[in-house]
């Protein structure tokens, strides 16, 4: 890890393997269809993301095109859990939120769920600057309107969700004992609590697979699963992750957004720290078999955050 990052290694926009139209059980197409009005003509998988559930655009039979998710509570209980989760959090977002709205939500032997459909694409990879603005100027909307979080939408705070990413650095430091700096990048990852804590909903997975710029150029944010409550600036911190990599001058970023130019330079490097660790420890875990680039999407993650912490802290 003594050079650079080089290019994204992962294949942008084919990074799932997902479950297909035709899979589905008979009566949940049947339900499906009845949702939508229309037979279904056309199933598009979305392949982007690291996750096995069925995600596609669905085109019908009078025109019109919807997106669906789902997962099976029996074989997929973990991505069931995380569709339920989804449809819980988007039900409780405001109007002026740029997400697309739930429409409808089935929970039985199948975890299913409706989603407005945006006519969009991806964020470019590598990133350019204009999307990257874009995509900046939705988590102000976010931060504007999810300040606090919606009334009775129960969420970890950032101070909790965040511990357990502490302990990540001792597998760091334990597999890579030439890793300058480790220690120092340890230390400050311990100290996240100090500076992560506010009264914003908080996305945490704000990536290019996870936004759509319409043709306004308008950024709409999806899959709301993991939402915290921290401060207003983590968000924009994690969008800049792909973009420092694919070459961006995101310090510039920093400076100019009204989010984070008031951010203490220690806060960011505590973050930042703590991000390194997660990435570079989860790179090290086993493939899972129904998303074979995710740990390269993970190494490489975390070799951004590292050598962007060196840059920051002037550790050669």
């Amino acid at each position: 890890m003594s050079s650079a990052p080089g290019p994204y290694p992962a294949p942008v926009g084919q990074t799932a393997r997902r479950l297909e139209w035709s899979f589905l059980p008979p009566n949940l197409r049947a339900f499906i269809e009845r949702k939508c009005g229309s037979p279904v003509v056309e199933a598009i998988s979305q392949t982007s993301g690291f996750t096995p559930g069925f995600a596609s655009v669905l085109v019908c039979a009078d025109g019109s095109r919807h997106f669906v998710k789902a997962a099976s509570v029996k074989a997929q209980r973990l991505f069931a859990d995380s569709y339920r989760e989804e449809a819980r959090k988007l039900a409780a977002l405001p109007p002026g939120v740029p997400s697309p709205r739930l429409l409808w939500h089935l929970d039985d032997d199948w975890v299913a769920l409706g989603i407005e459909y945006v006519e969009g694409r991806a964020p470019h990879r590598p990133w350019r600057s204009e999307d990257l603005e874009s995509a900046l100027d939705a988590l102000e909307v976010v931060a504007d309107r999810l300040t606090p979080p919606p009334a009775g939408l129960v969420l970890d705070s950032a101070e909790d969700d965040f511990k357990p990413l502490v302990a990540m650095w001792d597998h760091v430091v334990a597999t890579r004992p030439d890793l300058p700096h480790a220690e120092e990048a340890a230390a400050l990852a311990a100290g996240y609590a100090e500076v992560v804590g506010g009264d914003t909903l908080v996305h945490t997975d704000i990536r290019d697979d996870n936004l759509l710029l319409d043709a306004e150029g308008k950024v709409w944010i999806c899959d709301w699963n993991w939402p915290i409550v921290g401060a207003a600036w983590i968000d924009t911190l994690f969008t800049l992750v792909g973009p420092r990599g694919d070459g961006l001058d995101v310090e510039s970023v920093l400076a100019a957004r009204s989010l984070t130019r008031d951010v203490p330079a220690e806060s960011i490097d505590r973050v930042l720290a703590l991000l390194t660790g997660y990435f570079l420890k989860s790179a090290d875990d086993p493939v899972p078999p129904t998303s074979p680039f995710m740990r390269d999407h993970q190494r490489w993650q975390g070799e951004v955050c590292w050598h962007w912490l060196c840059e920051r802290r002037g550790w050669a």
